[in-house]
């Protein structure tokens, strides 16, 4: 079994100089802006930032990445700082939680358990995390503790996972298919029939119909939209860029004419 000790506060020696510039920035010679802000007028910044690390992982650069994990550090620091300031807890009570949380929750790495495949190691982690929840008599419902503020797609996903694993699932991906076009043509009921608020309704329905099937088939729903936009936007620049070799631009050219370069730009690169 593999011991660890507690963290020591002078492991974070490489920390201390981000910490030290928060603390300027925060203190009363310091940046007004940043003095100004709190927990929660810094959220946008975090998940900004938390995003702009998944796309530097996504474009292969290792100097991007950097930068990015850099910015995201930064913003926990910030939320360190201003912790501290308020006598909650500091960076070094952050990592110290983190440690043991994860130690607690590797059984099978610093414990006793077994688990050879990640499906086990998924197991122990649903087990071990429902254990947390009856240590600190927290009694909500298997769905509660999904966030309310993630991007919808991605908590309809988290929710749907979890609702399967306590056995609420379709048996396999044809029955979720029939689902989603169960739900196509109620929306299309809804809007022979003008009603706006069932509209909505119903496409929200095929929404998390469409996660259900993406989570039937390993795919992360959040990521193959942000995929798609990803690739429309490179389609859309296709176009610009060809009508500007022409010298022309989108208000002056047809609906046909943009969509025979949308399907140019679809061929495979010479």
């Amino acid at each position: 079994m593999i011991v660890m000790k507690k963290t020591p506060k002078k492991t974070l020696h490489g920390l201390k100089p981000l910490i030290e510039l928060m603390e300027t920035l925060r203190g009363p010679l310091g940046c007004p802006w940043d003095r100004a802000q709190t927990l929660k007028t810094i959220c946008p910044f975090i998940v900004e930032e938390a995003y702009e690390v998944v796309s530097a992982i996504e474009s292969d650069s290792p100097d991007s990445l950097k930068e990015e994990l850099g910015d995201l550090l930064f913003q926990i620091i910030f939320c360190c700082q201003m912790a501290k300031e308020e006598k909650k807890f500091d960076i070094y009570g952050v990592i110290d939680g983190a440690v043991e949380k994860m130690r607690r929750r590797h059984p099978h790495v610093f414990g006793d358990k077994k688990a050879d495949t990640p499906e086990e190691v998924l197991r122990h982690w649903a087990q071990i995390k429902e254990q947390e929840k009856k240590a600190k008599n927290i009694r909500h419902g298997i769905l509660s503790d999904v966030p309310e503020n993630m991007p919808a797609l991605l908590r309809a996903h988290k929710i749907s996972k979890k609702a399967s694993r306590a056995g609420f699932d379709w048996k396999d991906i044809s029955e979720v298919i029939k689902k989603v076009e169960e739900e196509i043509n109620e929306f299309k009921d809804a809007l022979r029939r003008k009603d706006a608020r069932n509209i909505e309704e119903e496409f929200g329905d095929i929404l998390f119909s469409l996660v259900n099937a993406a989570r039937f088939v390993e795919v992360n729903p959040e990521e193959a939209l942000r995929k798609t936009i990803g690739k429309f936007i490179n389609r859309f620049h296709y176009i610009e860029k060809k009508l500007l070799e022409k010298g022309s631009d989108l208000s002056e050219t047809t609906i046909d004419e943009m969509e025979r370069l949308w399907q140019e730009a679809k061929l495979p690169a010479q």
